[in-house]
């Protein structure tokens, strides 16, 4: 039996997406949280928490939007002009990023604040890029003959903020997490507080898109069995799993803040992502530009896709074993003085 080549390449840049949206998000959470540390030895904290990995996050963003070009060529050329403006900002941004962090390390002592703001304001605007890439590309895409036919400004809309708005309070919270997980003492217990405030306004504003959602895209309400006035059992049953599961991740950051656990509000809010993303695919799946191609359609010629494959089958087992192996060498808790202990 052969490989469904245009299947299993859409689960690769789906796990690309993925782990980039998890794994980065924590560290653009740090970022966005940075305005809000008391002093700057506890930014440096926090700097510390995720310097030995943050660079190696964004090689999932790498691998997904590579994947994107060389799989699905067509849908490459229908997003990419529909989404340009935001791309080119969350790029732009995540440069400035990148040489704020080292140029706030290493560079003179009287730049450092401008470079901690560098830092704080590009964490924010990638992470706002990417959710009005993220709210643009829900709306769905104008396409005429597989090419975007639509405005330059189709992605803006008040939709695509409140994405944009609710995916930096996710970030937020996953940040919050790893800062509880990572650290100890006053900045421990502050970056409790900031998780509890991120929850709640991940949990309204994701309530907020979901809702949203439904009367504004009816393609994605009749997926989830939703008429306008309410909804189908059938479908309700079969994806109710999917908002129980962000209830539960939501429960279990609570649960963990409550009992001061160091590991589950940082998993919970893992847990409320992975929900979310579930529910994207069962709103536009199979649809790789939504609601006008499908990944069948955009796909490379089978021979292609499976050259590419074999070079996968090398370089993913890379990618996991090179970021298991960092992530568990630098496991310990961060402190101002020692670093990693």
């Amino acid at each position: 039996m052969s490989l469904d080549l245009p299947l299993v390449w859409a689960g690769i840049i789906a796990l690309a997406v993925l782990f980039y949206v998890v794994l980065d998000g924590f560290d653009l959470g740090v970022g966005i949280l940075f305005p809000f540390a008391p002093t700057p030895r506890d930014r440096d904290v926090m700097v510390e928490s995720i310097a030995p990995v943050w660079d190696g996050n964004e090689t999932w963003l790498v691998l997904g939007g590579g994947g994107l070009f060389a799989a699905f060529p067509k849908a490459y050329a229908a997003i990419l002009p529909a989404l340009y403006l935001p791309i080119m900002i969350m790029l732009l941004a995540l440069v400035l990023r990148g040489v704020a962090f080292e140029f706030r390390a290493r560079g003179r002592a009287r730049g450092k604040a401008f470079w901690t703001a560098a830092f704080a304001g590009g964490s924010l605007t990638a992470t706002l890029a990417q959710g009005l890439v993220l709210g643009g590309f829900i709306q769905g895409l104008t396409l005429k003959d597989g090419a975007f036919a639509g405005g330059a400004f189709d992605w803006l809309t008040p939709y695509s903020v409140m994405v944009a708005v609710g995916l930096a309070a996710g970030y937020a919270l996953l940040g919050a997490g790893w800062l509880i997980w990572r650290t100890e003492g006053e900045l421990h217990d502050l970056a409790r507080r900031w998780a509890g405030t991120a929850a709640g306004a991940a949990a309204m504003l994701l309530a907020g898109v979901s809702v949203a959602t439904l009367f504004l895209h009816p393609q994605v309400a009749a997926r989830w069995g939703f008429d306008g006035h309410g909804f189908s059992g059938s479908a309700l049953a079969r994806l109710a799993p999917i908002p129980l599961l962000g209830l539960a991740g939501l429960a279990t950051v609570g649960l963990g803040l409550g009992r001061r656990s160091h590991v589950a509000p940082f998993a919970g809010g893992l847990i409320v992502f992975l929900s979310g993303y579930l529910g994207l695919a069962a709103g536009f799946f199979p649809y790789i530009a939504p609601y006008a191609m499908t990944f069948r359609e955009a796909a490379n010629e089978d021979n292609a896709l499976a050259l590419m494959l074999g070079g996968v089958a090398i370089l993913l087992p890379v990618i996991l074993g090179y970021t298991v192996f960092v992530y568990w060498l630098f496991r310990g808790k961060v402190t101002a003085d020692a670093g990693y202990h």
